[in-house]
């Protein structure tokens, strides 16, 4: 029998002091709202030390073991997104292996396709209400008397720890009485960072210089836009998502990374996720899928354009992207795309496009976004949700399968993480992934962060190649960033 205890507090800090506090414990996660604008935002989620770690590599079946794994851990309690459960990813790659996409590409990283651990304690922080609430399920005890046991041990060991590591960090007043303030936001806001013409493979300041180096020549990259272009012009596919791969070596740590990111790129679905021998830094602003465990919706995104220098040409550009045919024209088979994928596993008639194009304002950047809902049919459960939809429509191209093809052909190393998803699957049958966009890797003294668009028939090369500088922008800022 699964036993649930927890404890609430009153919360006005926000999550960065808690995650401060435990940044330095084994696989910890940080499912981070740090843009808080909206519904979207409302909670963050934070834990470490999972009790089970499933992880594999090239196997198409993974999903299935996935699913097994989670039956052996049941919470009946719809009401709250998250209570604890499997927080990882899926890299893009394991896509090439759901479709049998024969795979060309280099992988010079050799990470594994599916990552999920298994956490048992989580603490969720409500932005709206300002609660903070340390959720303990007793799992893997199976027996009642052992997960009651083991549920409010590890309640209250969270607690304390908590409260131990937040008086040595010094962070946050870790009393978890709540306190005015949030240990997030510095005075002035953005850290300082130099101005000037960006250079794609230099990043510099005073205190730091970085070297970053691309998978692509630029030469090269507009011959591969040519090259998918000509795909296009065949009658191939209508559009394929076209990516170029930066890496540098850095003295800075995971969470020094993650912390100039966080404040330089501040997003909906940022996260931090431990995985061992390499951490996953992103400020994704992209969802791939929600499920409440009858409702699923998605919220793909097309079309960019960079925030301007001053209020005249941020209006200019705003209106462009809201004017501009090309952009309008991608976003819109992507939903079609989206719709399709949902529809195969949605109850007939329940698939609505409940927004077709909406502008959204980042700090680099501005987005246009559709949103699409459906009702899950009750033969079918997340997993196959899953198996449906992954990977996301937005990041391959239409149709998927041939520009999944292509991509292959024309990216010359695995994207690894890029463009795949992260997120939970929760004990109480709820899901949220993003998707794995504005996103370092960093594995040991490198990082890894990769760009791109999506390529049309009107796609002009040099403009596509200027497209993927631009999303990287929010990047390219936080390596560039004074400390703060």
């Amino acid at each position: 029998m699964p036993y649930l205890t927890w404890k609430s507090f009153d919360w006005k800090l926000g999550a960065w002091g808690i995650f401060e506090a435990i940044k330095d414990k084994p696989n910890v996660f940080f499912l981070d709202s740090s843009l808080r604008r909206s519904a979207l935002g409302r909670y963050s989620f934070l834990g470490f030390e999972p009790f089970y770690i499933f992880k594999a590599k090239g196997q198409k079946d993974s999903l299935n073991q996935l699913r097994e794994l989670l039956k052996r851990y049941k919470l009946v309690n719809p009401k709250f997104p998250f209570l604890g459960g499997a927080v990882g990813y899926l890299a893009y790659d394991f896509g090439l292996s759901l479709e049998n996409i024969e795979e060309k590409a280099k992988d010079d990283l050799g990470l594994p396709d599916v990552f999920f651990g298994f956490y048992d304690v989580i603490i969720a922080i409500d932005h709206w209400q300002r609660k903070l609430t340390i959720f303990s399920t007793g799992f893997p005890e199976k027996g009642s008397f052992l997960a009651k046991k083991r549920s409010e041990q590890r309640l209250k060991q969270f607690i304390q720890e908590l409260s131990k590591q937040g008086r040595h960090s010094g962070c946050v007043a870790m009393s978890l009485r709540g306190a005015a303030g949030d240990a997030a936001i510095s005075k002035t806001g953005l850290p300082a960072c130099r101005q000037g013409r960006l250079h794609p493979l230099g990043v510099r300041n005073d205190k730091l210089a970085i070297k970053l180096i691309s998978n692509f020549t630029k030469e090269k990259y507009l011959k591969a836009v040519t090259k998918a272009k000509d795909y296009i012009k065949k009658g191939d596919i209508y559009q394929v998502n076209l990516s170029q791969r930066f890496s540098a070596q850095t003295p800075l740590s995971s969470f020094d990374l993650y912390q100039k990111l966080r404040q330089a790129s501040p997003s909906d679905f940022s996260a931090y996720l431990d995985c061992g021998d390499f951490q996953i830094i992103s400020s994704s602003p992209e969802r791939f899928l929600n499920f409440d465990g009858k409702k699923v919706s998605t919220r793909p995104m097309k079309g960019t354009r960079p925030r301007g220098t001053n209020p005249r040409a941020d209006a200019r550009h705003k209106r462009d992207l809201l004017q501009s045919p090309k952009d309008k024209a991608e976003l819109l088979m992507i939903v079609d795309l989206l719709r399709n994928d949902l529809g195969r596993v949605c109850k007939y008639g329940s698939i609505k496009v409940s927004s077709m194009r909406a502008l959204e304002a980042y700090s680099t950047v501005y987005q246009t976004t559709a949103s699409i809902e459906g009702v899950l049919h009750p033969e079918k459960d997340r997993i196959d949700l899953l198996k449906a939809c992954f990977p996301g429509g937005s990041i391959t191209g239409c149709p998927k399968i041939r520009s999944m093809r292509i991509i292959e052909e024309l990216e010359p190393t695995k994207r690894a993480i890029y463009t795949g998803s992260l997120g939970y699957l929760s004990f109480n049958n709820t899901l949220d992934l993003n998707i794995l966009i504005r996103t370092i890797l960093k594995k040991s003294d490198k990082i890894y962060f990769q760009a791109g668009g999506g390529i049309v028939a009107d796609s002009q090369a040099e403009n596509e190649y200027q497209e993927t500088l631009t999303k990287a922008q929010g990047i390219f800022r936080a390596l560039k960033c004074e400390g703060v």
